[in-house]
């Protein structure tokens, strides 16, 4: 809203100074701020009427330290993480970029699912909340919409780089090595790329998949294509929301992911560095650098809340939320084959149920008696289990997504 504003006043009134909202890092530092400030002062107002309504954490016993002193804390803090990204997107992005509208689409499709999903937990007092056929289908329905997006709509496009850069510095104190700026085709291409490390160009092309179809391979790419994307969304979303199962991991692990995405958006979008890193050059995706600021904004500032002791729980308003943004936001920037390192957390917590409930399956067939890999799953129980604190659980987990992330950076320069 405010970059049309100010884009307005600027062509019509030549006011002074309008022109700094045309930038995207200073809409994007407005957006994080604004977004922890609606965390932190409508945070602590929403905690307080969730109480009043006695919107509270039915724990189930598992023998874990501790579950009983969060018997009671008020849920559906989700919509808090909501409100935090939502508002500063309004404000600060541009509603005529096809990334900002996916990325709304997303957060308002996966939070209603999980709105949903608790508002039957505490309002109907049913346990099981929205049975997993409903969030499945709410998470294909989005998978469809993504993809379709992806492959049809024609402002999704990329730039070849017309001429393969050597390996330059930037300028770094007295190091001037920068002897050739990246050229790109003047024209943009609607391609189905992706960024695949240790691979020569770092590219992967999905129409590879259907190559055997010869002349017919590039219009039925979308066959496998757009199933892919649903699997990503849903393995993802589905892993954050796992995740959450103790105080500030999910919300800490996906702001650590957020802020990576953040800046390969940033990159991505940005002829200089995409030419520079030999990566995929997407015009217009730098707008994503707003979105998923106010994403960081909003997991920073509901941290404040959500850290052990929490005051308050997200839910899978937030956790289904938080994961399906970051999945779609890689799917976005051609990211998503990075997922599985960058969102490693969320994939071993997912695998480790898979893992947990097939062997217990397969030994139950084989000996009569179901046997378990962990004391307890997901992984964060197993560790509490073992008698680990949760908070340095917590700690220690934040401490290896962020070394996935700064892993996950670096791939981009290895080939």
């Amino acid at each position: 809203m405010f970059y049309y504003l100010f884009h307005y006043l600027r062509e019509v009134y030549h006011l002074p100074g309008a022109n700094v909202f045309s930038y995207i890092t200073f809409r994007a530092a407005l957006a994080i701020l604004v977004s922890l400030v609606i965390s932190a002062y409508f945070g602590k107002r929403l905690i307080a009427a969730l109480r009043k309504k006695q919107v509270g954490e039915t724990i189930r016993t598992l023998g874990l330290t501790g579950e009983k002193e969060k018997e009671g804390t008020p849920t559906m803090g989700g919509l808090i993480i909501l409100a935090a990204i939502i508002i500063p997107t309004l404000l600060f992005a541009r509603f005529d970029n096809v990334y900002i509208v996916l990325m709304l689409i997303t957060t308002v499709w996966l939070g209603t699912v999980g709105f949903l999903d608790d508002y039957i937990k505490v309002f109907k007092k049913d346990k099981t909340g929205l049975s997993a056929k409903f969030k499945i289908i709410g998470q294909v329905g989005l998978g469809i919409i993504v993809g379709c997006t992806m492959y049809f709509n024609k402002h999704v496009v990329i730039k070849e780089q017309l001429e393969k850069t050597e390996e330059t510095a930037m300028i770094t104190g007295m190091d001037a090595g920068i002897t050739r700026l990246p050229r790109f085709a003047k024209e943009e291409s609607r391609s189905l790329k992706t960024t695949m490390p240790f691979v020569k160009d770092n590219q992967f092309d999905y129409q590879w998949l259907t190559s055997w179809m010869g002349l017919h391979s590039r219009k039925l790419a979308w066959i496998l294509f757009i199933p892919i994307i649903i699997l990503i969304i849903t393995f993802i979303s589905n892993g954050a929301n796992i995740t959450d199962g103790i105080d500030g991991l999910a919300t800490g692990t996906s702001g650590i992911a957020g802020a990576t995405l953040m800046l390969l958006a940033y990159v991505s979008g940005n002829t200089f560095f995409a030419g520079y890193l030999n990566i995929l050059f997407l015009p217009n995706c730098g707008e994503l650098v707003v979105f998923m600021s106010a994403f960081v904004g909003a997991c920073i500032g509901f941290l404040w809340y959500n850290s052990y002791p929490a005051q308050v729980f997200m839910g899978d308003t937030g956790s289904l939320t938080l994961g399906g943004i970051l999945a779609v936001c890689a799917i976005a920037i051609r990211k998503e084959l990075l997922l599985p390192l960058l969102c490693g957390i969320f994939v071993v917590e997912n695998l480790s149920v898979m893992m947990q409930v097939a062997y217990f399956k397969y030994t139950k067939r084989k000996y009569g008696e179901g046997r378990r890999i962990f004391k307890m799953s997901p992984l964060h129980h197993h560790f509490q289990k073992m008698n680990v604190h949760e908070s340095k659980i917590v700690s220690r987990f934040w401490i290896i997504g962020i070394m996935l992330a700064v892993l996950t950076i670096v791939t981009l320069k290895l080939r």
